[in-house]
């Protein structure tokens, strides 16, 4: 079994387009990346705090990889139907009720990633008058992942709108 079928989720694939499906392998490998990357910065920096010579920018490197692994990771989640989505809610009901409340939770994730784009973007900007110590990069980095999340999660949803269309759900044999 190649890695792809193990990564990208096969759950409720009538929802998703298969162009995108190695772009989600993409995401998650870099989510795999980001996360390892994180757990041996943090090993690292206990050590050298341990045997008196900390380095200091592994606090910065340390950061960054948890706030890019969480962004990166809300929008992959949400492909995946694993994260911001009311799953009980709309799972108890069935026919018009739930394809409702599915495009209302759904446009509630839309409305949340154009928060996460816009505002996103003024901080990234704003960013660029505050600085890391002790590298004295621009906060900006930080910040750059968040309009490309907020992308990320509304490109993801729209794609779950689209294709969970139920006369397109029909057509498939789907449902």
């Amino acid at each position: 079994m190649p890695i792809a079928d193990k990564l990208v989720l096969q759950r409720q694939h009538h929802l998703k387009w298969r162009a995108f499906d190695r772009f989600e392998l993409g995401l998650m490998m870099l989510c795999g990346l980001l996360c390892f990357g994180f757990s041996l910065s943090v090993a690292a920096d206990i050590v050298t705090r341990t045997i008196g010579h900390p380095w200091l920018w592994l606090q910065e490197v340390t950061s960054t990889l948890f706030i890019y692994a969480i962004f990166i990771g809300a929008a992959v989640a949400t492909r995946r139907n694993d994260h911001l989505y009311l799953t009980a809610i709309s799972e108890a009901m069935h026919g018009v009720p739930r394809l409702i409340v599915e495009i209302v939770i759904r446009m509630v994730v839309l409305a949340v990633a154009a928060c996460l784009i816009w505002f996103g973007y003024l901080n990234y900007l704003r960013g660029f008058g505050s600085f890391r110590l002790p590298s004295g990069t621009p906060i900006a980095s930080l910040y750059a992942v968040i309009p490309l999340s907020g992308t990320l999660i509304a490109l993801f949803t729209i794609e779950q709108l689209v294709n969970g269309n139920p006369q397109r759900v029909r057509s498939s044999g789907t449902a």
